[in-house]
């Protein structure tokens, strides 16, 4: 791969991240994306973006995120002015959970994808939402949370923290050998706090690779003491964006802004998952009507996985073909290296969208033939259950 694999990295002047210049310390090509210079891959480190998704795979990769955009909301009432965006049932989220949630325009179009945690303190009068939102989005995403949010609920910008992402089957191994029993109680979508080096890491069980692994939030002037205590582990390597995006492709899981825009739904999504039971059967969340209307009665298009026959990789905006009627197009894909082929998503009418269906792809005036394929193309491995459970099962 190279980063003209990748058409979603911008060409806008970038800013710099906390860890510019750690990046380029250890040898990371650096290419524009979401409006940052971000290490695409390490070349001296592992040997390229299939060096370092592969390592990813078998041991612990650190990412760089601070790109993500870091919010907290407060407030008495913050839990349902939360819901008044967004299809989560916010007000049952117990401190230490996450939530996986959309923001969602007025016609139900998928505005961004985010994590909410319920971060409130213990005896704490009002409750506390810590937010990650994509690095692309996030100024449109606190420019409208700000419109929306009633004036008693406080939205805080945390522009003084990184974001770094321990994603991988060693990643709970890294994590407590730098900070001891931060791991042993959470399993996936649970966060928690800790002491380290005098100060507060956020900690959560989660990321975007298919993988075991947690996202880190540390204050920036800390950031690459942290980088550098996981990077000194054997086990552990730093990870550039092209792997990151391999990764998540097999993990089938979308890409704000390609996979997933204002132009889809949740339901064409198949992300009817973050539609919570009780805002299913309340509504009162923005595009409400359309979107249970959709659940209801099905939507007329849908995201699916390809399987693509041969070596050649189909990229976004490919058409997608039954026979000589284009029925979709292609949102995302490439050549991914633990299925060892090219794979893809995108977006077809829905009675093409079984599993097994027989397409084409149109690719530099070649047509390719595909299937369509169950998501993700390579298994989860989320820990779901505390060491304490597993010797119960």
């Amino acid at each position: 791969m190279s980063d003209t694999d990748h058409p979603e990295f911008e060409d806008d002047a970038p800013a710099r991240l906390p860890l510019d210049a750690w990046h380029r310390a250890r040898g990371a090509r650096m290419v524009p994306f979401a409006g940052y210079d971000m290490p695409i891959q390490y070349p001296g480190q592992l040997g390229g973006i299939i060096a370092e998704h592969t390592w990813t795979r078998e041991n612990a990769g650190l990412f760089d995120v601070s790109h993500m955009g870091q919010l907290l909301v407060s407030g008495e009432g913050a839990a349902e002015a939360l819901e008044a965006l967004m299809p989560g049932d916010f007000s049952a989220l117990k401190p230490g959970r996450i939530r996986y949630s959309l923001l969602l325009d007025e016609h139900g179009g998928i505005l961004d994808d985010l994590m909410v945690t319920n971060v409130t303190p213990p005896g704490a009068a009002e409750a506390t939402f810590y937010l990650v939102v994509n690095g692309a989005t996030k100024w449109d995403d606190i420019g409208h949370l700000r419109e929306f949010l009633p004036d008693e609920i406080t939205l805080t910008h945390l522009d003084d923290q990184a974001l770094l992402a321990l994603q991988g089957p060693k990643a709970a191994e890294a994590l407590d050998r730098v900070v001891p029993g931060a791991a042993a109680d959470l399993v996936f979508m649970q966060a928690t706090s800790r002491e380290w080096q005098g100060v507060t890491l956020g900690i959560a069980r989660s990321g975007y690779t298919g993988e075991d692994g947690f996202e880190l939030s540390v204050p920036m002037d800390n950031a690459a003491a942290l980088a550098d205590a996981l990077c000194a582990l054997d086990i552990v390597r730093p990870i550039g964006l092209g792997a990151r995006d391999s990764l998540r492709l097999e993990a089938g899981l979308p890409l704000y802004g390609h996979d997933i825009t204002t132009d889809t739904d949740p339901v064409s999504a198949d992300l009817g998952f973050a539609i919570s039971k009780r805002r299913r059967e309340e509504g009162g969340f923005p595009g409400a009507e359309a979107i249970l209307s959709r659940l209801a009665g099905g939507a007329a298009t849908k995201r699916i996985g390809l399987a693509i026959e041969g070596r050649m990789a189909a990229r976004e905006g490919a058409a997608i073909f039954a026979g000589d009627e284009q029925v979709g197009a292609v949102t995302s894909g490439g050549f991914v290296p633990t299925v060892g082929a090219p794979i893809a998503m995108g977006y077809v009418e829905i009675e093409h969208a079984a599993p097994g269906t027989r397409l084409t792809i149109e690719v530099r005036g070649r047509m390719l033939d595909a299937t369509v394929a169950p998501m993700p193309f390579v298994a989860h491995r989320y820990h779901r259950q505390t060491p304490a459970k597993q010797q119960k099962v």
